[in-house]
């Protein structure tokens, strides 16, 4: 990116990111490495949480945690890289459960953070603790302080998160999702802060699985309300590529849902929410299928794991971003 362009992307003073699960936390990586951290806002998702063997577990909010200190195992894509597991092998020799798998130094972040929940801190005070000891310059933010819980329905049965995604591998049909106690959850008063107003120049979504993590954020009252009413452009990136998901059961839900996996799909869930989307050079055959949307696309390389893209895509995202601003600064009609 030449220099004028960089300075360009400057003049975004903040900028905030709806994000969850491996896809989200590579593109925050990204974003940290390739914005001012200062003014960079990452709201995660916490339907993923849960308590286990009595400890408040975060996934998503660690995964994005783990993956910016560059502690994340980049081979499992979840927890500690070189991890040890003394404590879950002593578990499952006293047959206690043992199927979520707590590494040593994980614990070390489990136990810490419920000890400070149960003092009467809320899990934004704890992020921006974790924030500070680990000296990361960006914002961590839950997107509730209040209890979310993504649950599946499959076959008659519902099923916790980590039931369905860890325990059982995600085999059982996706039959629909449910967010126990979306309806009582309040955005916390930083996210809403952000996203009412002009708290923010522009606002992205990960390519963050739709069902699993970013529905659970737009599913708390308010939060959708915010998007339609938006002084900022919002800017999508697809989870695709060529109708595989680099990680993950998207394709398979979709298939469940008698969706066929294309970027197409994904931007229908985002209908009236975004101004923008970025897709994989891969999915160009679908550019005028998305146009007819009434969303702006750009294609590029998405696919983090390979060296450069990050940068690439990071930089592509932000100045589609400050593209689509300054045009809507000039048109506001």
């Amino acid at each position: 990116m030449r220099g004028h362009e960089i300075r360009e992307l400057l003049r975004m003073r903040k900028i905030a990111v709806l994000c969850g699960g491996v896809g989200g936390a590579r593109f925050a990586q990204a974003l940290y490495a390739s914005f001012p951290a200062a003014s960079l806002n990452l709201i995660v998702n916490v339907g993923d949480d849960f308590e286990h063997l009595g400890l408040k577990i975060c996934p998503d909010l660690d995964t994005v945690y783990y993956t910016l200190t560059g502690r994340n195992d980049e081979a499992r894509g979840w927890g500690v890289a070189g991890e040890s597991w003394h404590c879950l092998e002593t578990l499952s020799a006293l047959g206690a459960e043992s199927w979520f798998q707590l590494g040593d130094w994980d614990l070390a972040l489990h136990l810490a953070r419920t000890e400070m929940i149960r003092k009467g801190a809320r899990l934004t005070e704890v992020c921006a603790h974790l924030v500070q000891q680990s000296k990361l310059k960006c914002t961590l933010l839950p997107v509730t302080d209040d209890p979310l819980r993504t649950q599946i329905r499959s076959r008659g049965q519902v099923l916790d998160f980590q039931e369905y995604f860890v325990r059982e591998k995600c085999a059982p049909v996706y039959d629909g999702v449910l967010f126990a106690g979306a309806e009582t959850a309040q955005m916390t008063p930083e996210v809403k802060g952000l996203l009412t107003g002009k708290g923010i120049d522009c606002l992205m979504i990960a390519p963050s699985n739709p069902y699993l993590s970013i529905a659970p954020m737009l599913a708390i009252p308010g939060m959708r309300e915010a998007l339609h009413n938006r002084q900022f452009p919002v800017i999508a990136v697809s989870p695709l590529i060529g109708g595989q998901a680099v990680k993950g059961p998207l394709v398979k839900i979709m298939a469940e849902r008698g969706m066929s996996p294309s970027p197409v799909g994904i931007a229908q869930e985002y209908a009236g929410l975004i101004d923008g989307f970025v897709c994989d050079i891969a999915d160009q055959t679908k550019q005028e299928e998305l146009e007819a949307m009434g969303v702006q696309v750009k294609f590029t390389e998405t696919l983090m794991s390979k060296p450069g893209v990050k940068k690439t895509l990071a930089e592509a995202a932000l100045a589609f971003a400050q593209a689509i601003g300054a045009a809507e600064t000039k048109d506001p009609s």
